[in-house]
């Protein structure tokens, strides 16, 4: 019996099964069964294999990476090059965008890569069309846009989403608070700081004995259902910030662009009329959450057109540092900080010190 065989056969178990307390130890069981079985399918076990796709992947540049996925012809191609002014073949007909397509856009001083990805299908977490590849240079970006059309029915925006969630992908979602610790002996510890609505004891069991672990802490810190768990222990999700691009707004009404307007991290777009360009740009700038550092050389204004920009969960001037040479590190004295991080300008701060955007720095040398 191949995998696509199992995992079918397990979701119409679960798509006929009651939800309801006696069933909810059966349906956990079912999931972590079906965790598993993707994650074979994203990763088959044996050697050797083929060589990867012919031009998928993309050397990483820049200080950050946006990934265009979407259904065939929803303008993923036009959008990238009246964005970037890459030249991605299009045409009016489905599956034009055969392979990766990279583009860099220069924006408040970042370098911003964009990755024009072939048209996802559905199934394409089973490994039907180019879908496997595909989401896998996904699960490297730093933002995904999904692209979507915006006069076919937002079923899309369900099924991309299935198929993402099918690989690991979590969009717009935070880590489950679930602390979990793995030993060698001692059963299974299971405490809760808060009222569960679904997992007790015997379903944590019952998840765990699928991945044959018998002995490990669990503490749940927020109320969780059975597939935060089953994230938490296969750990190999990745959790990236996502932006629903609606295209092709010239073919609607007026009333109809205000209702989508309130559409949670929704921007719509024309990408043939290059309309609501600086609104989507906007939005990118703040869901990536890039922080920029301008340096300054001692005796010199600062240098304001190529700030070195770092992620904003990684901004101390020991990462500034990192950034710009590792050997940077080790013959560093002081640093002189401007910026809304210190008390005083200049001040005269440590490697640990944390720095705000658009900071100014000066590094003293040994």
């Amino acid at each position: 019996m191949s995998l696509l065989a199992k995992i079918a056969e397990i979701e119409s178990e679960m798509a006929r099964t009651q939800k309801n307390k006696a069933t909810a130890h059966h349906l956990g069981l079912l999931k972590a069964r079906l965790a598993k079985l993707r994650r074979e399918l994203i990763t088959p076990k044996g050697g050797g294999g083929g060589g990867p796709g012919e031009g998928f992947d993309v050397a990483k540049t820049g200080d950050a990476r946006i990934g265009f996925v979407g259904f065939p012809s929803v303008g993923k191609s036009t959008l990238l090059s009246n964005l970037a002014g890459v030249y991605s073949e299009m045409a009016a007909y489905e599956f034009t965008t055969l392979t990766t397509v990279p583009g860099v856009i220069r924006y408040k001083g970042a370098k911003i890569q964009l990755l024009d990805l072939p048209g996802i299908i559905e199934g394409a977490k089973d490994g039907k069309g180019r879908g496997r590849q595909v989401i896998a240079v996904a699960r490297t970006c730093n933002l995904i846009l999904i692209v979507l059309d915006v006069l076919k029915p937002l079923g899309h925006k369900t099924l991309i989403e299935h198929e993402l969630e099918g690989f690991g992908i979590r969009l717009n979602k935070q880590p489950p608070n679930i602390g979990y610790k793995r030993k060698d002996k001692g059963g299974i510890n299971l405490t809760a700081t808060c009222v569960q609505s679904e997992l007790d004891l015997e379903t944590v069991k019952s998840i765990l004995a699928e991945y044959k672990i018998h002995n490990a802490d669990i503490t749940l810190r927020s109320d969780a259902t059975a597939d935060d768990l089953i994230d938490v222990v296969e750990g190999n999700r990745v959790y990236i910030p996502c932006i629903y691009v609606l295209n092709k707004i010239d073919q609607i009404s007026i009333e109809e662009l205000d209702i989508i307007y309130k559409v949670p991290h929704c921007v719509p777009i024309s990408a043939h009329h290059r309309w609501n360009f600086d609104d989507l740009l906007e939005k990118l700038w703040d869901y990536l959450k890039l922080v920029r550092i301008y340096t300054k050389p001692k005796g010199q204004l600062p240098d304001y057109t190529s700030p070195v920009v770092l992620p904003v969960e990684r901004t101390s001037v020991e990462d500034f540092c990192l950034k710009i040479h590792k050997t940077l590190i080790k013959e560093f004295k002081y640093a002189l900080v401007w910026g809304s991080s210190v008390k005083y300008n200049p001040q005269k701060v440590g490697k640990d010190h944390v720095m705000d955007d658009e900071d100014v720095i000066q590094i003293v040398k040994k």
